[in-house]
């Protein structure tokens, strides 16, 4: 039986440590099979699975299926929101530290 398609919001999907350390790991791979991921965490192959389905959700993640093995990408589109959001913080904290560095000559 198919599972119904979970769409995950780009924030949950990063705000766990490890997830983001398997995004972190992607973006500096083409492509990365389960078993090469597993090693960097001190979770077993399972637990790594369920944080890729859960990018996956979030469409982070991409699996191609070659022979029985699943080879994931990372998909950098949907980071575009989380860049959109922290800019508008950026701008509002460089505007608060202007004048919190005026305020002791006033």
């Amino acid at each position: 039986m198919n599972e119904p398609r979970v769409e995950r919001d780009v924030f949950t999907a990063i705000a766990d440590p490890t997830r983001r350390e398997i995004v972190h790991l992607l973006s500096r791979s083409s492509e990365m099979p389960l078993h090469e991921l597993t090693p960097h965490f001190e979770i077993g192959r399972t637990a790594v699975s369920k944080h890729l389905k859960v990018l996956k959700e979030a469409d982070l993640v991409k699996g191609r299926r070659i022979g029985r093995e699943t080879q994931y990408t990372l998909n950098t589109e949907p980071l575009k929101e989380v860049k959109d959001w922290l800019s508008y913080y950026e701008q509002f904290w460089n505007g608060h530290t202007d004048k919190l560095e005026r305020l002791p000559e006033e």
